[in-house]
């Protein structure tokens, strides 16, 4: 049985694989050794420049009916005990909010598609929806992939159903999506480097935690109902506790690491950190995880074989970089294995998904492990319970603390800020934007994302100059009288790169771009730009797609 790239995995990062794939007309097989997408749930931050992709999937809007009520305030709402005193609260705009900011943004606006808050087991389950009804996307859920084959002319491997008969695919090209215990990974002899956690003692995301998953039906009738929130944080001096609301009504996903060494957090942990003992809720699941990772491979694959997501970054999830920075891989990845397929690649194209992915990945880990410093670094009074003077001084103090607190909140530079300055395929012009973790300042300086403009007074689908570019390469034509392109077109054509030609006489368009001709990637990073065409077009294109 054959296919064109074969999948290790279906989790969000190779079911979004699969998509793009399709959205650039490559066959995929994926192979998930779950009978379906786990109705358990993880990490609830889709960022604006995962959300981006979506919008070009198509998906981004059905996306966002997903989820938390549109109108559920997603605060960060800070407690002693979910009972008790509220210390410090950091407002943030519901879903419907951020959409109608966004319908009154300027047209230079960066969020063309807002960060939204959703739980990933809603997105999975999505996502799978949509690959089923995708002709190129042949999916095995309920099957183990192994005898994994990989040479110069391709690549191989099993798929053993449950209940059926082993089959044999032949791929192209193999990509492991299958995570931190990644068997992919392991057959390649690929290790992880890193720090395995942050120090231990008082450190919250640090060490062995669990992940609850709970059923609490009365705490926004008696407790969060007037001012709800997105996660509330219970501090006090026994312990610390995160809680995310799941679906807004009556569902929660408690983070917890108590003092006490060994098993899952029991109903009485878990009550003292509601406060009382007369709060009714349900343990619907319960799993152990280590906090405090920032771990990258050493390697992101091997001739034929690349990894992504989990299987090649491990994340503290302060911040919500780890399934992000998945799909931005990706987002890379596809359009370069589309490349190969359909013929068009250089020979060096394939390495660059390293080169440029492995130092985003290193800089998303450290992002994050610094936030969880962060969160660790605020002391807690051991007199803040007390019904004294003393008690209300510490809460005060405590509160104001808290609301300083950085998070995924104050990270655009993180989110929207990657940029592969140092790639073979990028034609620099200019010394690249400072990298800020916390700020993202739009610039047309090739190596970054593609400053987005809205083309016109709306914000709907099609109003985005994103909206415009083409599935391949996209060459924008700006001002009034830019210098002819038709070298750069036909060097493009002579080696079946698809390129598209946008000619767009808008004054602020050619303000923020800075050039008359700007070369975008498929990936919406901007490759080369100029006001007149180079000596040798050929050339710049054999750059551009890892020919040169």
């Amino acid at each position: 049985m054959n296919t064109q790239v074969a999948i290790v995995g279906g989790g969000p990062v190779g079911l979004v694989l699969a998509l793009f794939l399709d959205h650039y007309g490559v066959q995929s097989l994926v192979v998930e050794s779950a009978p379906t997408t786990r109705w358990v749930p993880k990490g609830s931050t889709h960022n604006a420049r995962t959300m981006e992709h979506y919008r070009r999937l198509g998906i981004a809007s059905a996306m966002r009916n997903r989820g938390l009520p549109a109108e559920h305030a997603t605060d960060l709402a800070y407690f002693n005990r979910y009972s008790g005193w509220e210390l410090a609260r950091r407002p943030q705009p519901s879903e419907a909010d951020r959409l109608r900011m966004r319908t009154a943004s300027v047209r230079t606006d960066q969020f063309v598609e807002p960060l939204f808050r959703c739980n990933q087991m809603y997105v999975e389950r999505y996502l799978l929806e949509q690959a089923k009804t995708r002709p190129n996307i042949t999916l095995r859920y309920g099957c183990e992939a192994d005898s994994f084959h990989a040479d110069d002319a391709g690549t191989a491997l099993t798929v053993n159903p449950a209940e059926d008969k082993p089959e044999r695919w032949a791929a192209q090209y193999l990509v492991g999506c299958d995570g931190s215990q990644s068997e992919l990974r392991r057959w390649l002899g690929i290790r992880y480097d890193g720090a395995d956690t942050l120090d231990h003692g008082r450190a919250f995301y640090a060490g062995q935690m669990f992940a609850t998953y709970l059923r609490a039906p009365t705490l926004y009738r008696d407790y969060f109902g007037k001012k709800p929130a997105w996660l509330y944080w219970s501090v006090n001096p026994e312990f610390q506790t995160a809680l995310v609301a799941v679906n807004g009504v009556d569902e929660f996903l408690m983070f917890l690491k108590t003092p006490v060494r060994g098993g899952p957090p029991d109903n009485s942990t878990i009550g003292r950190s509601m406060g009382r003992d007369d709060i009714p809720f349900e343990i619907l699941s319960q799993s152990p995880w280590t906090a405090g990772v920032a771990l990258v491979a050493q390697s992101f694959g091997r001739g034929r074989v690349h990894l992504a997501g989990d299987s090649v970054h491990l994340f503290t999830p302060t911040g919500g970089f780890g399934m992000n920075t998945g799909i931005d891989d990706t987002a890379n990845l596809s359009w370069k294995l589309a490349a190969a397929v359909h013929g068009w690649a250089g020979d060096g194209l394939l390495s660059t998904y390293e080169a440029e992915r492995r130092p985003i990945a290193q800089r998303n880990t450290g992002a994050a492990r610094e936030l969880a410093k962060v969160v660790t670094a605020v002391p807690v009074p051991p007199e803040l319970e007390q019904l004294n003077g003393a008690g209300e001084a510490a809460r005060r103090v405590l509160g104001a603390a808290l609301a300083e607190h950085r998070d995924e909140v104050t990270s655009w530079g993180v989110q929207l800020g990657a940029r592969y300055d140092q790639s073979q395929l990028t034609v620099s012009d200019t010394a690249p934007p400072a990298d800020v973790h916390a700020d993202y300042v739009p610039s047309a300086i090739p190596g970054g994302r593609a400053p987005h403009v809205w083309m016109n007074e709306h914000r709907g689908n099609g109003d985005s100059l994103f909206d415009q570019f083409g599935r391949g390469f996209t060459l924008l034509e700006l001002g009034r009288n830019p210098s002819s392109s038709a070298g750069l077109q036909a060097a493009a054509a002579a080696c079946g790169m698809p390129l598209k030609t946008l000619r767009i006489d808008d004054p602020l368009i050619r303000e923020v771009y800075e050039r008359d001709l700007v070369m975008v990637r498929p990936d919406q990073h901007i490759a080369w730009r100029g006001n007149r065409l180079p000596d040798n077009p050929a050339r710049l294109i054999a750059q551009m797609i890892g020919a040169a």
